[in-house]
């Protein structure tokens, strides 16, 4: 839950490295809370209207943390742009996500995993 907060907290910052974690902490609970407000919106008979507003307010964090979790693999955020293949552009796209951090210091900012070592 914290690396979530943690994402929104940093909702707008492209810039520096997250960790696979965070990324994928952040994924599972916004898609734990989409699905909730889902339900929601079906029970009150609402036509996606929570969720479009959770989903409309989580666009640039998404992307925010991706692009960092790109950074840690030591890639360019723009490889973001790879998921505009078909097929092809998504499968690059989830190797990158699930790749391990690029080994110490690189070109975005010093590794997460060593600087929460030392905290």
């Amino acid at each position: 839950m914290s690396y979530y907060l943690h994402v929104w907290k940093n909702f707008a910052t492209f810039s520096g490295r997250a960790r696979r974690s965070e990324y994928w902490m952040f994924f599972l609970f916004n898609t734990i809370v989409s699905m909730a407000l889902f339900l929601v919106d079906m029970a009150l008979g609402t036509i996606f209207i929570l969720g479009g507003i959770y989903g409309l307010a989580a666009i640039i964090p998404g992307l925010a943390v991706t692009v960092r979790r790109l950074h840690d693999t030591g890639k360019s955020g723009w490889w973001l742009l790879i998921t505009f293949i078909p097929v092809i552009g998504a499968i690059a796209f989830l190797v990158f996500m699930f790749q391990d951090s690029q080994a110490g210091d690189n070109e975005y900012g010093p590794n997460p995993k060593m600087v929460a070592a030392f905290a």
